[in-house]
């Protein structure tokens, strides 16, 4: 009995250690304050609004169209999501290996979820990558990206959820407009991968949420 007791009490602080900031702040300013991680990354922390997720080594998020075999292991930073809501960054990779990336996320279960990256892509050139996976992982490379840094941003309007990119955080390209499935309960958040080697850094800064629809199609 001592010893379930002593578990639980474990669990409870060790849960609490990384739901909180040292001084119970919400973990990003103007997020919801509760929050969890699917799967601890290798280190993190979060300074003047400016979040950083080290992710481990052979780290990924995806179920392969080629043979099903699912991966998940990635870190993943989740909120509760709206009905409605809009969120983005400027995202910074500290690129090493093929396919390492930053991501902005929804995910609504272990089969059923929205992966926004800034990856460096199957020829190893940072890019702006979406994959869906409703069951199986599809998996779409777009533009490519001078740099290491990029602005990410996906808003949910209904049941339509929309990836946008930018250079400079003004002006947004539309990278995806999709629809995940009937109106289910969602999270939404951040990660980094590294499925290919050691552990990679990805940085978000300029980060903003709010609980709101966007315009269809311009993001505005």
């Amino acid at each position: 009995m001592r010893t379930t007791f002593f578990l639980v009490v474990m669990t409870f602080f060790s849960f609490a250690a990384i739901a909180q900031t040292p001084n119970n702040d919400p973990v990003l300013p103007g997020f919801p304050q509760s929050f969890y991680w699917r799967n601890n990354p290798a280190d993190w922390s979060v300074k003047n609004g400016v979040l950083t997720i080290k992710s481990g080594e052979k780290t990924d998020w995806y179920i392969s169209p080629t043979d099903g075999k699912k991966s998940a292991n990635s870190p993943i930073l989740l909120f509760p999501a709206p009905k409605d809501f809009w969120f983005s960054a400027k995202v910074t990779v500290d690129f090493q290996s093929q396919f390492d990336a930053g991501v902005l996320a929804v995910y609504a279960n272990e089969n059923n979820w929205v992966k926004f990256a800034f990856e460096n892509s199957v020829d190893k050139r940072p890019s702006i990558v979406s994959v869906v996976t409703r069951g199986i992982s599809d998996d779409c490379t777009g533009t490519t990206i001078e740099g290491n840094s990029v602005y990410l941003k996906i808003s949910k309007s209904g049941q339509a959820i929309f990836l946008y990119f930018s250079s400079d955080g003004q002006r947004w390209k539309l990278a995806r407009a999709l629809k995940l499935g009937p109106e289910q309960p969602l999270h939404f958040g951040l990660s980094a991968q590294s499925p290919n080697g050691a552990g990679s850094t990805a940085t978000f800064s300029e980060i903003h949420f709010k609980p709101e629809a966007l315009k269809f199609w311009t993001g505005d």
